[in-house]
């Protein structure tokens, strides 16, 4: 079953059960995947929906540190609630250490030295790791990396 299926079949199980928080969050999904699809006139593969799911959790982030710096906890706390329904269509992230090792390689391969290097080695390692991991820690893995 295709990473969008399942989505679908999720938004089906959640419409009979009267969750309305995590239809609302799965129908805000599809709509994401819906207008990519149009926008770009393409068939979207599950490497692309990961995509939208890391980039819609990403802003659910950035609100609840608005939110909370802002003092409406209640906000932050939709947000949040909306960010946990989203994880779970996403692979199993790999682990800080598994991302240095991969940087690391990465470097080598590239040759890199030096913060000059950094958006050769982050193009590199967005086409290796793009699903598999978080891209602030692996932006913060090439930071470490290329200093030392």
């Amino acid at each position: 079953m295709s990473l969008k299926e399942k989505i679908t079949e999720d938004m089906k199980s959640a419409m009979r059960a009267k969750e309305k928080q995590r239809l609302d969050t799965i129908r805000l999904l599809l709509a994401a995947m819906k207008q990519k699809e149009v926008d770009e006139r393409v068939e979207l593969d599950d490497t692309a929906i990961v995509a939208i799911i890391d980039k819609l959790i990403k802003q659910r982030k950035d609100s609840i540190t608005q939110y909370e710096a802002g003092g409406r906890q209640d906000l932050a706390d939709i947000e949040k609630a909306e960010m946990a329904v989203l994880q779970v269509y996403l692979p199993e992230r790999m682990s800080a250490e598994e991302v240095a090792a991969t940087v690391r390689t990465i470097v080598a391969e590239l040759g890199a030295s030096g913060p000059g290097d950094m958006g050769k080695v982050m193009g590199a390692a967005k086409t290796r790791l793009a699903g598999k991991a978080d891209m602030g820690q692996v932006s913060a893995a090439v930071k470490a990396a290329l200093a030392g």
